[in-house]
């Protein structure tokens, strides 16, 4: 195969950005068709790919809180819970590679996918941790993202 002729660290990023912003915008607009869905969950894996080859730790769980939203959102509770989960283990792994915003949207994406698989228990355990972590957001502009995102349940 041929060199690119372009740089592939600068377009890992651009994809990378590009895509996570798109589907950010998309989680938020609200319900989906079956075709957008299918689109945004490869969307959503395009982003963490793109992510894992120039980002860091902290790219790599926000992408997987990322795809566990997108799943969320189109009602795929197993896979959401699957991403969710791994998204916690990397900040669990190095806590101090994160924002706090970084575990307060890491337990709504929780809250959200046990909900999704039934597990009542859980999805009340992680809600209440997101709430916690939430209001417990230093930078006021950040918490009131936050805080928006999670008055959309």
């Amino acid at each position: 195969m041929p060199n690119p002729t372009f740089d592939t660290h600068t377009a890992h990023r651009w994809f990378a950005v590009e895509l996570n912003n798109n589907l950010w915008r998309a989680l938020e607009a609200g319900r989906w068709s079956a075709d957008d869905a299918e689109q945004n969950i490869h969307a959503a894996h395009a982003s963490c790919y793109h992510w894992l080859e120039v980002g860091n730790i902290s790219h790599h769980a926000r992408a997987e809180c990322l795809v566990a939203n997108v799943y969320a959102v189109a009602g795929l509770g197993e896979s959401a819970l699957r991403h969710a989960r791994r998204c916690q283990e990397l900040l669990e792994d190095s806590p101090y590679a994160f924002e706090d915003w970084d575990f307060a949207f890491a337990y709504d994406a929780l809250a959200r996918a046990y909900g999704l698989t039934g597990d009542v228990g859980e999805a009340e355990h992680s809600l209440q941790q997101a709430r916690t972590a939430g209001d417990a957001i230093v930078d006021e502009e950040d918490r009131a993202i936050f805080q928006r995102w999670f008055a959309r349940r």
